[in-house]
């Protein structure tokens, strides 16, 4: 599923292009609906209309038209934003298309497994009410230290639980929280409540180091995740945990591990990210003997 960094790059590619642009027309070109089907008078709505801005908010884009009208997309697992050339021949699985005002270039939302989606909110005001509704935390690179802190000493779950859920912090996915918990040297079995004031630090640092970065190489191309021009990212040739079963961990050289946590699976280094707590690293070498039983 693209996560932020994804995100992230498919908006600043998109808002380049888009930019008091003008929505001529749109057409669904499938008979297949998303996971929020589109209703055709949002068409109606948006029709003629100018765009304003392209952002994100989490892993949503929000694309703001004039008069306050938002389109807000959400790319799922395989969903892909991008403007092309109107005489490029129409992708399988593309959903909707939006002819811009020049007539030679359109958006195009595409799917393959259509747990993406695309709304159309008639204000801001209704856009915050869906984002309350939804409990969406705040942003990582401005997650107030005290906040963090809060978050992580009240709660029983596990590191990785903690990060995935997007209530706490909005945008981190399977990738990012394994690759972050490397770059903190924590478990992710770890319960969030035993961590020290320095460790909840370190996580919180540690998460917007690895965002950044993988914005600076334009997301993880693992399957289907493409930019705003359908161009791949890089990140992913430098994943140091996640992915990586088996292979050498680039600290210290043990094998990746992987295991199951918050129904994930989640990569680590059974070194460089061992737990401190007796039940964890119990359950850690658990984990190992029946690794050499396999073997």
């Amino acid at each position: 599923m693209p996560e932020l960094p994804e995100v992230e790059t498919v908006v600043r590619d998109l808002r380049s292009c888009l930019s008091q642009r003008q929505l001529t027309r749109v057409r669904q070109t499938s008979k297949h609906s998303l996971r929020t089907r589109w209703r055709p008078v949002w068409g109606g709505a948006i029709t003629g209309k100018r765009i304003e801005s392209v952002t994100r908010r989490g892993k949503w884009i929000l694309v703001t038209l004039e008069n306050e009208a938002i389109l807000v997309i959400h790319l799922g697992m395989t969903g892909q934003l991008t403007v092309v050339s109107a005489a490029a021949p129409l992708a399988d699985h593309t959903h909707l298309v939006f002819d811009l005002d020049n007539g030679e270039q359109q958006l195009r939302f595409r799917d393959i497994r259509r747990f993406g989606s695309v709304a159309f909110f008639t204000t801001q005001h209704a856009l915050e009410d869906f984002f309350a509704s939804s409990c969406l935390g705040p942003e990582p690179f401005d997650v107030p230290a005290r906040y963090w802190h809060d978050c992580l000493q009240s709660s029983k779950r596990c590191l990785k639980a903690v990060l995935l859920d997007q209530s706490v912090v909005a945008g981190v996915g399977n990738i990012y929280a394994d690759e972050s918990l490397f770059e903190a040297r924590l478990h992710p079995a770890r319960l969030a409540c035993d961590l020290n004031d320095a460790e909840i630090d370190r996580l919180r640092r540690a998460v917007a180091k690895v965002l950044h970065r993988a914005i600076e190489k334009r997301g993880s191309s693992i399957r289907n995740y493409v930019d705003g021009s359908g161009v791949q990212g890089g990140y992913q040739n430098e994943f140091r945990v996640y992915g990586r079963t088996g292979a050498p961990c680039p600290r210290c050289s043990a094998a990746i591990e992987c295991r199951r946590l918050a129904g994930r699976s989640s990569h680590y280094c059974p070194i460089c990210q061992i737990t401190t707590t007796t039940n964890h690293t119990n359950n850690t070498n658990i984990d190992k003997k029946k690794n050499r039983k396999r073997r």
